[in-house]
């Protein structure tokens, strides 16, 4: 049985660990133990998925909880995806935000997922670090 839970406080070796064990963590900076510290003391809606004592799912968030709430993170153990924990992630995260709306970028290897469990296209745009505003 998958427990859920909310809130950021969590064991940074146990969320790089979901990261790892998830393909997330191909493209996020697992290695970098401050900055992924930084990723999750900064995020203001968290939801967890645990197997025990085992973490193995995270929907990080940035949210206002009124208009906008933007998924950044979701990432699944590879060895629990299809049995619905990051759907219900999401659904939690969704519930947690209020009237806000979630959005996100898919990953390249996700893009058919989200269409899939209700999420509609739109259209969005980066300005990566270290790039600048002509």
């Amino acid at each position: 049985m998958i427990d859920y839970r909310m809130g950021n406080d969590l064991d940074l070796d146990a969320v790089i660990g979901v990261y790892r064990r998830s393909t997330l963590g191909e493209r996020r900076p697992v290695d970098d133990r401050a900055r992924m510290k930084q990723m999750l003391e900064r995020a203001n809606l968290v939801v967890t998925a645990w197997d025990g004592e085992l973490l193995v799912g995270i929907s990080r968030s940035l949210s206002d909880f009124c208009y906008a709430t933007y998924l950044s993170d979701l990432a699944v153990d590879t060895a629990y995806q299809r049995q619905g924990i990051g759907r219900e992630l999401m659904r939690r995260t969704q519930e947690a935000g209020g009237e806000a709306t979630v959005l996100l970028f898919a990953a390249p290897a996700a893009v058919d997922y989200y269409p899939r469990v209700g999420f509609s296209n739109g259209v969005g745009y980066l300005l990566r670090a270290g790039e600048t505003l002509r």
